[in-house]
C-alpha cells in the first residue's frame, strides 16, 4: 500500500513537472501529458482527472505572474459595465486595459463552437477530448508537426526585414487568436499558448505582447474547460488519491511559474523558434513511436 502510494505520488509530480514546462513553453502540454499518460498506463478517468487539476495548478502560476495585470482587468470590467449602464462607453475611446478586456472577449469566441452537439448528449468538446485516450499516439504526433509550422511560420513573420509589429491585438487578430485557442483546446498537440502567440504574430503584433495576452487569455478558457471535465470526472464515481494529486498540481504551479519567465525571456531574446524545431522533432520521433507500436 505505501510502495503504491509513493509511486503513485512520482507519477503526479513526473506528470505535474510535464504540465509546468509544457503548458507555457509553446510545445503543448496536452500532447506530453497524453503520450506520457500513454507510456505510464494512467487511462481513462484517472487520467482525465488528474489531468484537469493539473491544469488548474498551472493557472496559478499564471496569477502570480500576471497579478497586477489581472487584477486590472477585473477593475476594468466593473468600470465597462458603470460606464455602458450610464450611457459613457465608447468603443473607439478605449484605454489599454479594457482594449485588451474587449479583445478576450473576441478571442473566447470560437470556444463556444466546442459546445456544438454532435449527437445524443454529446459536444464536439467530447468527441475531440476523446483522441487523447484512443489508445495510439498518432493523432499527438500529427498535432506537434502542425504546431511546429505555426511556431515556425511566426517567428519567419516577426524577423522579415521591414516588419513594423502592432503593440496590441485588434478585431481581426483577436478573433484567429480565437481560432488558434479552439483548435489546441480540441486536439492534444497542438500548443494553446505557442498556437495563440505564433497567430498573433503572423497578424502582425509584437511577440512580446503577444506571450502576455495569451497567457491571460487561457485563464476563462481553461477554468471553463476544466469545470465541464470535472463535472464529468467526479460524476463517473472516480474516487481521487488526492495526496497524489496535490503533489503534481503544486508542482505544475511552481514548475509553471519558472516556466513563464523562461518563456519571457527567450521572445525577448529572440529565440522562439527553437521552439517551432523542437515540435517538428517530437512530432517525427512520435509518429516513428505509433508506427513501431503498431508492428510489434
Amino acid at each position: 500500500m505505501i510502495l503504491e502510494t509513493i509511486t503513485a505520488i512520482l507519477k503526479a509530480i513526473f506528470l505535474g513537472f510535464i504540465q509546468g514546462v509544457t503548458e507555457f513553453l509553446p510545445i503543448s502540454s496536452s500532447g506530453h501529458l497524453s503520450i506520457a499518460q500513454h507510456f505510464l498506463k494512467v487511462q481513462g478517468e484517472e487520467a482525465l482527472l488528474l489531468t484537469v487539476l493539473l491544469h488548474m495548478g498551472t493557472l496559478i502560476a499564471v496569477f502570480l505572474v500576471y497579478y497586477k495585470t489581472i487584477l486590472a482587468l477585473a477593475f476594468e470590467a466593473l468600470f465597462t459595465v458603470k460606464d455602458i449602464v450610464t450611457g459613457k462607453f465608447k468603443w473607439r475611446e478605449m484605454r489599454p486595459t479594457r482594449h485588451m478586456l474587449a479583445m478576450f472577449v473576441f478571442s473566447c469566441l470560437p470556444l463556444l463552437l466546442l459546445l456544438m452537439p454532435i449527437g445524443k448528449d454529446r459536444l464536439l468538446m467530447d468527441a475531440l477530448s476523446s483522441l487523447a485516450q484512443d489508445g495510439d499516439i498518432f493523432i499527438e504526433g500529427f498535432c506537434f508537426l502542425f504546431t511546429a509550422g505555426l511556431l515556425l511560420f511566426g517567428a519567419h513573420r516577426a524577423n522579415e526585414p521591414g516588419t513594423l509589429p502592432h503593440r496590441r491585438v485588434d478585431e481581426k487578430s483577436a478573433l484567429a487568436v480565437g481560432i488558434a485557442q479552439m483548435l489546441a483546446a480540441g486536439f492534444p498537440g497542438i500548443s494553446r499558448s505557442g498556437s495563440t502567440i505564433a497567430t498573433g504574430m503572423l497578424c502582425g503584433v509584437s511577440k512580446e505582447y503577444m506571450v502576455r495576452y495569451s497567457f491571460i487569455l487561457g485563464i476563462p478558457a481553461i477554468l471553463a474547460a476544466n469545470a465541464v471535465e470535472l463535472k464529468d470526472a467526479l460524476e463517473s464515481g472516480q474516487k481521487p488519491e488526492w495526496l497524489p494529486i496535490l503533489f503534481g498540481v503544486a508542482t505544475a504551479a511552481v514548475v509553471g511559474f519558472f516556466a513563464i519567465k523562461a518563456l519571457e525571456l527567450l521572445v525577448k531574446k529572440d529565440k522562439f523558434k527553437i521552439f517551432g524545431y523542437y515540435c517538428l522533432g517530437i512530432g517525427i520521433l512520435v509518429l516513428f513511436a505509433g508506427m513501431i507500436e503498431k508492428l510489434v
